[in-house]
């Protein structure tokens, strides 16, 4: 079953976040857009890639209004260890959610029961609670932070202007589509 437009299931956990450790809730991800991003581990090879992407991009993810949440089924003891020991982690100024129950991993689809690791999942969750975009990716590849940029752009978007679609490989500022029936058969 999809988790698109569903809504997301309550969860409470402890994060890194600017040096401290604070509570993190489903209530946090209400009245804003939020990236929940889950990855396999702490000090591994991707990983932190990904997790320096977001970082290196975190200020206009910001400007749109966006909070991200980073999430793997590693302890905040161990986040906060690897943001002090990585010049790439250090960089990160968004909270690091820490899931060693795998409690939010399992709400969120993206479990790897066998080996108890998160899969690359990637979920945009709208102001009202409601997962809009879900990625899923292999353990070997990588994510962009400037596609999930455009693509939380592309949702805000559609939020915003009821009865318009963005086509692929929309940018903003670009031409966006009415759906009708003068349009069958014609793109």
């Amino acid at each position: 079953m999809s988790l698109i437009n569903s809504d997301v299931k309550p969860f409470k956990a402890t994060a890194f976040h600017n040096g401290k450790f604070v509570e993190v809730s489903d209530a946090d991800l209400k009245n804003k857009w939020s990236v929940v991003f889950f990855y396999p581990a702490d000090f591994t090879f991707v990983c932190p890639t990904e997790l320096g992407d977001l970082a290196d991009n975190y200020a206009e993810f910001q400007k749109l209004g966006v909070e991200i949440y980073s999430v793997s089924t590693d302890t905040h003891f161990t986040h906060k260890a690897w943001h002090d020991s990585s010049e790439t982690i250090g960089k990160i100024n968004y909270p690091m959610i820490g899931d060693p129950t795998g409690a939010i991993t399992r709400n969120f689809d993206v479990m790897i029961e066998e080996v108890g690791l998160a899969d690359r999942g990637t979920f945009v969750v709208d102001p009202q609670g409601k997962i809009q975009i879900v990625e899923v990716t292999a353990g070997g590849i990588g994510r962009d932070a400037s596609e999930l940029l455009r693509k939380v752009k592309a949702a805000q978007y559609v939020a915003s202007h009821p009865g318009e679609v963005c086509p692929a490989k929309w940018k903003e500022g670009e031409k966006t589509l009415a759906p009708s029936l003068d349009l069958v058969g014609k793109i």
